[in-house]
């Protein structure tokens, strides 16, 4: 009897329809956790000023966001592995959605840290968009998809820029956290669409309803399936590198016994088995470098913005002996923000152009070092229009970088195990979001600029070495 499995499916029937749904709805969850994200950069200020809050009580917002975040990311990345993407995905958009807009009926500084830290609890399950969409897409040109899907994220960016600018000059900043969280209301609507993952549904030996899913995306794209039956590899063993070393072409050997409908067994999968998946002498080294390299990329992300708004003061304070600091119009933040989003364009063009043709390693190195590059010359004073030249550039290259790492982890590790993995990844990431500050903000406010540069130079200069020491390419890997 003809058998088929979930990749002879996808690349049977390519990216049509089905999946561009699925990326725009994807797509729509990455777009509303930038705006979550980048909604600090505006509401801080104008909350310490309504109730007259310390310094240090601002910079609790942002710590408590980023706080729920790395506990979300880990807890949303075990529910997905262990209960289904569409379960996951449902909870987390209803906590993001009900918080973010209790946020803007908060009557007190306290009401408000418990609801962000709420949103940033949901927020925290952002990645497994990432994992569901990848898990429709077929190997080939997955590199390039998932560089297509990264764009809602500095849309996201842009959106809520603009978004500051229109609402906040004639409304509160209550108004601007109730339309921030309008995206995540819109996917809780058009949720009853969304399908459950093939692939976790084959893991979990559900292979009728892998089959309906499939057939799905076979009528929405207007093509057939393979012929015959729907098979499962029902465990993926990785070879022991004493036995079988990594091949020649970098990828790791797999030995895999076919499961099909009629011999289905229940699978394990979910916490406890997901651990030991990621935490097994095969994937190890993977696991210990991918989560360096995602919290290199997220520490220089998080700092490279504020370093678009940190250097040009920190150059008129320290070179002219000044140590007040300089108030900026809200005017000038918005625009710094739209101007500074932007240059993740041109990242996410070179990324796309090289990913699938260099390798996703190599790309990753050879930007965490054009990153390195760009932010050299700022170790001293510069002119205003070359700081923020080489600050465009740099930002450019870690959008890149950060946009393959989140392609590559989730291509690295099986099914069973994917969604726990990359939380667990990101969530080492937010640590980094929380860290970078103290770098970008505090060092060059008190007039270490070579200091807070070197820092940055060493982070991501042994995060390109990582990428270099990663035991697989996984360019035209079947996803397991």
């Amino acid at each position: 009897m003809e058998t088929y499995t979930t990749d002879d499916a996808l690349t049977a029937m390519g990216f049509g329809k089905f999946q561009a749904l699925v990326l725009v709805y994807a797509g729509t969850g990455w777009l509303a956790d930038s705006m979550e994200l980048m909604l600090l950069s505006f509401v801080g200020p104008l909350i310490r000023q309504q109730w007259n809050v310390s310094a240090q009580h601002e910079s609790l917002l942002s710590s408590v966001v980023f706080t729920g975040m790395l506990i979300g990311a880990c807890s949303w990345g075990y529910i997905s592995d262990k209960y289904g993407r569409r379960t996951a995905l449902l909870f987390s958009i209803i906590l993001t959605t009900g918080a973010g807009f209790l946020s803007a009926l908060s009557p007190n500084y306290t009401f408000l840290l418990v609801f962000r830290f709420l949103v940033g609890l949901g927020v925290g399950g952002t990645h497994v968009f990432s994992s569901w969409f990848l898990e429709f897409v077929p190997t080939k040109n997955r590199g390039t998809w998932m560089i297509v899907f990264s764009v809602f994220w500095t849309v996201g960016t842009i959106l809520e820029a603009s978004l500051a600018w229109v609402v906040l000059s004639r409304l509160s900043w209550r108004w601007l956290l109730a339309f921030t969280a309008v995206p995540c209301f819109l996917l809780l609507l058009l949720f009853i669409i969304a399908p459950e993952s093939p692939r976790y549904l084959c893991v979990q030996n559900r292979l009728s309803d892998a089959t309906v899913v499939l057939e799905r995306v076979a009528k929405a794209n207007k093509v057939s399936l393979p012929p015959g039956v729907l098979t499962y590899h029902k465990e993926t063993q990785l070879v022991g590198l004493d036995q079988n070393p990594i091949s020649q072409n970098g990828h790791l050997p797999v030995r895999e016994n076919d499961c099909t409908v009629d011999n289905a067994m229940s699978s394990k999968s979910g916490g406890i088995e997901a651990l030991r998946i990621l935490f097994s002498r095969k994937l190890l080294r993977s696991t210990l470098l991918i989560w360096f390299v995602w919290f290199a990329n997220a520490f220089a992300y998080y700092g490279l913005v504020l370093l678009s708004s940190q250097l040009s003061d920190a150059n008129r304070r320290c070179t002219s002996g000044q140590k007040s600091e300089v108030r900026q119009k809200n005017v000038n933040l918005y625009k710094d923000v739209f101007i500074t989003s932007l240059a993740e364009f041109p990242g996410l063009v070179i990324s796309a152009i090289i990913v699938d043709w260099l390798g996703r390693k190599a790309t990753m190195w050879i930007l965490l070092f054009g990153c390195c590059a760009f932010l050299g010359p700022l170790a001293v004073h510069q002119k205003e229009s070359l700081t923020t030249a080489l600050l465009f550039g740099a930002r450019a290259c870690g959008m890149g970088s950060s946009t393959v790492l989140c392609l590559y982890a989730p291509e690295v590790y099986p099914t069973s195990a994917r969604s726990t993995g990359v939380g667990i990844a990101s969530a080492i990431g937010r640590i980094g979001g929380i860290i970078c500050p103290i770098i970008a903000v505090g060092m060059l406010r008190s007039c270490h600029q070579m200091e807070a540069i070197l820092v940055f130079e060493l982070v991501l200069g042994v995060a390109g070495v990582a990428c270099i020491l990663f035991p697989l390419e996984t360019k035209g890997r079947e996803m397991k």
